[in-house]
């Protein structure tokens, strides 16, 4: 049972995935009925102000010993330089060996690796960082679609705001849905969001060595909306078809049909934030031949359909 939450503070600190942690765990709402955890906020120099930014600084009262036996300790975002101070190692690794938990929020991910909690295990952290965990430890394997992922006694989330989904997901596991939507309802967020970091996430166009080939996708960003064939592209290219593909996925990563099919994505995830079109025309306009196939390759890109998109993100209403 969930019952005692440390949260570990160093370095610079960052002050939302840190408030985060501590709305879900560290406010007082017995009057309805949520349970009082234990709440500790520790660091390696108790009572030493911690910056943040902007002359801005916290200062956590409790040392890390005060945190070794807590059934689960946070590690808020912070540095992704693989540095930390080997006691905060040492006492997530102590939390776990006492049968805790470890939750990271964002790049909290990277201290649980570098105190080797990760290896073996299926982990998360903002997209923008995942490449560098990977690189980082090897062992760890590192989905960057989802918002938190539970892998025995580590919990990692991703960018910030997804500190509190993985919170709930805690106290939903250990209190049930009655203690977790009661925590959710006073905070004013959704007990359990759908979709993943694929949502919030674009596609850039990649820079290609070969000229060529760099002008032909900007052709074909141009041209989204049409029916372009691989043959049409290898055409354009004065290559067969099967040298195009080749040269394609040598120059671009993939293969011609997936980058199309992944710009379209992206462009009618600007579509729908940007305009009221009905699914139809952004379809249309975004080269999908029909709302139907739109829906199919969108919800499998971004974890969403695109109505859920649009609300999430522009709050039009768009009609089928």
């Amino acid at each position: 049972m969930l019952k005692s939450v440390g949260v570990l503070l160093y370095g610079r600190v960052a002050l939302f995935e840190f408030g985060v942690v501590n709305e879900v765990f560290g406010l007082d709402r017995t009057d309805d009925g949520v349970p009082a955890f234990d709440f500790r906020v520790a660091s390696p120099t108790p009572g030493a102000p911690l910056s943040v930014d902007h002359g801005v600084s916290v200062v956590a009262p409790h040392s890390l010993d005060e945190c070794r036996d807590v059934d689960l300790v946070a590690v808020p975002g912070g540095s992704t330089s693989g540095d930390y101070p080997e006691e905060v190692l040492e006492t997530l690794r102590a939390v776990v060996d006492n049968g805790g938990r470890v939750l990271t929020v964002c790049s909290g991910a990277f201290a649980a690796g570098a105190a080797g909690l990760l290896d073996g295990r299926r982990c998360t952290t903002h997209w923008r960082y995942g490449d560098k965990l990977a690189r980082m430890f090897p062992e760890a394997r590192v989905d960057t679609d989802v918002l938190f992922v539970d892998d025995g006694p580590i919990t990692t989330s991703a960018g910030t705001a997804a500190g509190i989904d993985a919170s709930l997901h805690l106290v939903r596991e250990s209190w049930g849905p009655r203690v977790a939507n009661t925590i959710a309802r006073r905070m004013v967020v959704p007990p359990h969001r759908d979709g993943g970091q694929r949502q919030f996430v674009d596609a850039p166009v990649p820079t290609c060595a070969d000229r060529g080939f760099g002008e032909l996708l900007d052709w074909m960003i141009v041209h989204l909306d049409e029916d372009v064939s691989v043959d049409d592209l290898a055409m354009r290219m004065h290559m067969s078809g099967r040298t195009f593909a080749r040269r394609f996925v040598d120059e671009v990563g993939m293969s011609p049909r997936r980058w199309l099919t992944e710009q379209r994505v992206l462009h009618s995830k600007n579509l729908l934030e940007s305009t009221d079109l009905g699914v139809e025309e952004v379809a249309r306009r975004s080269g999908f031949a029909s709302a139907t196939l739109l829906r199919h390759h969108f919800t499998s890109a971004v974890g969403v359909a695109p109505l859920v998109y649009r609300r999430r993100f522009a709050g039009a209403s768009g009609s089928e």
